[in-house]
């Protein structure tokens, strides 16, 4: 039993370091600044973080959530974006096993937990993420992974292709035609590069199911902001994290909602 164990425990710990970076990525990315040097600091004083000050989650337990040195807030997301890429790592795992297809899976992964945080912050998802993400997810899907609809059928070339097509054109399509409808941006260039991206990692029929659920829930949680928290009704709301919900629920659960919403078919 411990055998089990100890390898969803080393992807757990080796997701939350990766989760560290992410943070770097998260907050760099979007401000223009190297995410390799310099080595990580308090943006409050400016000062070193210590590597005993930097441990992942643990660290943030133990100052009390606070820098030690200027004893400033730090936000809560940086435990959190640590913790949510731990938990997705061993998902991946224990939904994936081990293989090649894993790593690229937890690449894509972290890939969206970082593009989901900065269009949350800054309404832009980086072309730094996304353009290299696109030939990523095509060669990836070409030879490495798996129809998320059929586990047991790989992806394929002529899917992923498709998916990269499909996603980039039919939101180009929108984009193009919401600005001529209502004069104003409908689509952004960051989701159009985005789904272009994740059709490469899932495919056509990914394209189809992540735009269904990032739709639905994107609806669903804009109407409640603006009921409760008081948004104004055509303010500007990121769509980008929704697409990566869809992404990441068609990833996981690709193939139950097929075969669910075949059974329902063919019973009616």
């Amino acid at each position: 039993m411990r055998t089990l164990i100890i390898p969803y425990i080393i992807v757990f710990l080796f997701g939350s370091i990766v989760g560290s970076f992410l943070n770097v990525c998260i907050y760099r990315i979007p401000r223009n600044l190297s995410i390799i040097s310099p080595s990580s600091r308090c943006p409050s004083c400016n000062n070193t973080i210590s590597p005993w000050d930097n441990i992942p989650i643990l660290s943030y337990i133990l100052l009390a959530g606070r820098c030690r040195a200027c004893k400033a807030k730090i936000p809560f997301r940086y435990p959190l974006v640590e913790l949510l890429n731990s938990i997705i790592y061993v998902l991946v795992l224990l939904r994936f096993g081990f293989g090649w297809h894993t790593l690229i899976y937890l690449f894509f992964c972290s890939a969206l937990i970082v593009i989901t945080f900065i269009d949350i912050d800054f309404q832009i998802i980086p072309d730094r993420i996304t353009l290299s993400g696109i030939p990523i997810g095509i060669i990836s899907g070409s030879f490495f992974l798996m129809d998320p609809f059929l586990r047991n059928s790989p992806l394929g070339i002529k899917s992923s292709l498709l998916g990269a097509l499909i996603g980039f054109g039919f939101y180009y399509l929108v984009a193009e035609v919401g600005f001529r409808i209502f004069k104003k941006e409908a689509m952004g260039g960051g989701d159009i590069k985005l789904m272009a991206m994740i059709g490469g990692f899932l495919g056509w029929k990914g394209v189809i199911l992540t735009t269904f659920i990032g739709s639905l829930s994107g609806a669903v949680i804009s109407i409640l902001l603006m009921s409760f928290k008081g948004r104004a009704w055509g303010s500007i709301i990121p769509f980008g994290p929704y697409l990566a919900l869809g992404a990441f629920i068609t990833l996981f659960y690709g193939q139950e909602i097929f075969y669910w919403y075949l059974g329902r078919h063919i019973l009616i």
